[in-house]
């Protein structure tokens, strides 16, 4: 377990990415559900609407949200919490945006 700051949503969402990436269904499942390609996301990483979506994915299946909190070392309500920092401003914003 990796203890993250809780406190800056960008950096959670980096690290969440960090835990995707380092299991290969996950990866695959992200990149297949964003329809985004792993150039893509390497261009893209920094905007928020993408930390947004990163962090979307892990809460989107409950199994996922409580793996990827607890190797972070955080509640999943930090996870949520993020998320709603990072999305707030774009409700309408996608990957292709």
């Amino acid at each position: 377990m990796v203890k993250v700051d809780d406190g800056e949503p960008e950096s959670l969402a980096l690290a969440a990415l960090g835990w995707i990436l380092s299991d290969d269904d996950h990866a695959d499942r992200l990149l297949a559900l964003t329809g985004v390609s792993p150039e893509e996301l390497r261009e893209r990483i920094g905007e928020r609407v993408v930390l947004a979506a990163i962090l979307e994915f892990v809460l989107s299946h409950e199994p996922d949200l409580i793996a990827c909190a607890d190797a972070l070392g955080v509640p999943p309500k930090a996870l949520e919490k993020a998320h709603g920092a990072l999305a707030a401003p774009m409700d309408d914003a996608d990957w292709g945006a």
